[in-house]
């Protein structure tokens, strides 16, 4: 009987939340791959793959030939960059006009060299994760027409269905050619910010944990530190008084964006974590008690990591942007889990 494991590679790996997920189901991961030697790592310090630098847009699909190798299952996932369809470009254009999050980027057109990478090395299994917006892009379509000979299920998953304490909304895609697949409708009792970072050590704007130096939080203006003051839980910049708003929010282009300088509510779910979440004026990032944004090591929590993910090595100083990019570009470890928990039930269903 053939063996039933699977052997995985994660193209655009990133910081490995998608590895450390597949693996924690049970998968797998012998290789991570990403152009960014920042990602080497956490990919080989907190999981059991190697790292590859390498562009996946000129990869030789040998290489992911002789990792796969033909003795288990085989899988090829990735969650290829597609930032021209990210919500934060699509609000990037609303705000500064049709020059910005317009350009035709390389990045939309990863999702094809995904393609094409699948069609060479023809694993058993596939499996993307991406922006919802991108199913309405010809080059989805496209991305659909390389899994000819697979069956395909694919649908847009609210991520804090499935456990995670976020409201990410994801495009999710799994193929097979060992049988028919489909991704279930989820509904996990909804974790809240309190469950997930609760028990942090508080910290103040612009302090650090002894303990922990990614817990930490960015420093605050006076006047941010007052407008934080004012600030509640699920609340608005609409909450404060008349001297501590800017010129931005009393213009009527304002009013689209009410949950910037927003605290996040302790027994809710967390927004969407961004690269820059770390900022209390970038979206819904306040403390919900502390008057601070959210710490990289609460970021972290909140995308599914565990509380001793390492990002960087020892004695590195820690960057604000970089960790931050870093954290909010990353595949949430609990998507990944449950994507690995899917895939592991099928094979065992299609090869008994």
């Amino acid at each position: 009987m053939r063996n039933k494991d699977i052997v995985a590679v994660d193209l655009f790996c990133g910081v490995g939340g998608l590895t450390y997920g597949l693996q924690s189901a049970g998968v797998s991961v012998k290789l991570g791959v990403d152009i960014d030697p920042n990602c080497a790592h956490p990919i080989e310090k907190n999981t059991n793959a190697k790292f590859l630098q390498a562009d996946v847009a000129s990869l030789d699909p040998q290489v992911l030939k002789n990792v796969l190798g033909s003795g288990g299952v085989t899988l090829i996932a990735g969650c290829a960059p597609c930032q021209p369809f990210s919500t934060y470009s699509r609000a990037a254009k609303q705000r500064h006009g049709n020059e910005a999050g317009t350009n035709k980027s390389e990045d939309w057109r990863l999702v094809e060299h995904f393609g094409n990478l699948i069609r060479a090395a023809q694993p058993d299994l596939v499996t993307m994760e991406n922006v919802p917006p991108l199913a309405q892009q010809e080059v989805f379509k496209n991305f659909l027409k390389s899994l000819e000979g697979y069956w395909v299920d694919w649908k847009v998953i609210e991520c804090q269905m499935i456990g995670l304490p976020q409201t990410r909304k994801r495009l999710v895609l799994v193929a097979s050619k060992l049988g028919p697949i489909r991704i279930p409708d989820y509904a996990l009792p909804v974790r809240t910010v309190r469950s997930t970072i609760g028990d942090l050590p508080a910290i103040s704007a612009g302090g650090v944990d002894s303990e922990d130096r990614l817990h930490r939080a960015s420093r605050l203006s006076d006047k941010n530190l007052e407008r934080i003051k004012s600030s509640v839980p699920g609340g608005t910049w609409r909450d404060w008084p008349d001297h501590l708003r800017s010129s931005c929010h009393v213009k009527e282009s304002g009013a689209t964006f009410p949950s910037v300088y927003g605290r996040m509510e302790w027994d809710a779910a967390a927004p969407t974590i961004t690269t820059q979440c770390f900022g209390y004026g970038n979206g819904r990032f306040g403390h919900p008690v502390q008057d601070r944004a959210i710490s990289l090591r609460e970021a972290a929590m909140l995308q599914g990591f565990p509380r001793d993910y390492s990002f960087i090595p020892e004695g590195e100083p820690v960057s604000f942007a970089k960790v931050g990019r870093l954290i909010g570009n990353a595949v949430p470890v609990t998507l990944g889990a449950v994507i690995g928990d899917l895939l592991i039930t099928h094979v065992s269903q299609q090869l008994g």
